[in-house]
């Protein structure tokens, strides 16, 4: 692989890397910030996926160590979620749902972008980008079933 298109994978990879850190936070926050009957199921699957979305970060993270990057610090992060932040009701259940899918959209995008990049230069951040694109899409489902749901009451 070249030097210019390992670069071009390790930025790409740190991109996706901040998406899943601030994944991380922000479903940590709604987890604990939400109120009500309706919230208790959202509460708990978003507390869940904090540790999976932590584990993809530190797959990341590897990887990008592994191919000659340096894993970035928090002074280089970029907020990006804005459909994530704690809404100021707590009760406000579905703009979380909608915040959750859209930041899957872009996790979605992130890692079909990456495997774009790595097809025929480099079949392990390929392969690690294939598994987590799966958590994500199956991520994404649930989140739109629960949508469905919560818009038909």
């Amino acid at each position: 692989m070249s030097t210019e298109t390992r670069a071009q994978i390790i930025e790409e990879l740190k991109v996706a890397y901040w998406m899943e850190i601030e994944t991380v936070t922000n479903y940590l926050a709604n987890s604990v910030n939400l109120d009500g009957v309706r919230a208790e199921e959202i509460k708990k699957s978003l507390a869940a996926d904090v540790l999976e979305e932590l584990t993809h970060a530190q797959n990341l993270a590897r990887r990008i160590k592994t191919i000659g990057g340096r894993v970035p610090g928090s002074a280089q992060f970029k907020a990006s979620q804005d459909a994530m932040q704690p809404p100021e009701d707590s009760t406000d259940v579905i703009s979380i749902i909608k915040g959750v899918i859209a930041a899957e959209d872009a996790a979605i995008a992130q890692y079909t972008k990456l495997i774009k990049l790595c097809d025929g230069v480099d079949y392990v951040t390929q392969d690690l980008c294939i598994q987590t694109l799966g958590d994500e899409e199956e991520h994404r489902r649930t989140f739109v079933g629960y949508l469905t749901e919560y818009e038909n009451k």
